[in-house]
Formats: structure tokens, sequence, C-alpha cells
């Protein structure tokens, strides 16, 4: 799904980035342009690959002024944990949002 364009609701949300954790709010993601990548779960085996693929192209988006976000339905603190797990996700520096409601990304628009 596309919102190019379009202008996303309010949110602020908890995450896993860079080795600790923060809060990610609408204010920190205007004004550059953002891919918000969607994955069931952490500690699957489905998205590992994606996600380090995007970890290996990281500085390349920021270099364009593009900031990766990851959501899943996992908490903040299941995301750290994964992290600290697993030599794939460890690549992973960009911010991991916590959803655990399920909301997004429908109450993105």
């Amino acid at each position: 799904m596309s919102l190019i364009g379009k202008e996303i609701s309010d949110f602020t949300v908890q995450a896993f980035a860079g080795g600790e954790f923060k809060e990610v709010k609408k204010a920190d993601v205007l004004g550059k342009w953002g891919v918000f990548f969607f994955y069931p779960a952490d500690f699957t085996f489905v998205c590992p690959t994606e996600l380090e693929d995007l970890a290996n192209k990281y500085e390349e988006f920021k270099g364009i002024n593009c900031e990766i976000y990851s959501v899943s339905c996992d908490s903040h603190f299941v995301h750290k944990a994964w992290h600290d797990a697993s030599k794939t996700i460890k690549k992973i520096q960009y911010p991991m949002l916590a959803d655990p409601t399920g909301a997004w990304p429908e109450t993105l628009m």
C-alpha cells in the first residue's frame, strides 16, 4: 500500500533502535521519505531475510533522506530480545516499531 502524497494520522509508538528504547511520533517522520515495512512477528522464519536486506541498504536509504521503520505486533522489549538473540537481526539499526494492538496500518491514514 502506498501512502505517497497522503498525510498520516497522529501517532506515538515505542521502538527499539540503535541499541536502545525510544519513542517515535508522527513529528519524527515528517519532512523526509519513510519506508514502513510491516511483518507479522519477531522470532519467525518468514521475514528475517527482508529485514536483513533493509539493514544492508540502510546507509543508502539514509543517504537519500529516507528512514526505514519495521513494524510488527511485538513490543519493543521483544524487538530487543530478537535483536540480542539473532546475528541477522543484530544488523538492524533502523527503528523497529511496536504495534501490540495490531492497529496499523489502518490507523496511519
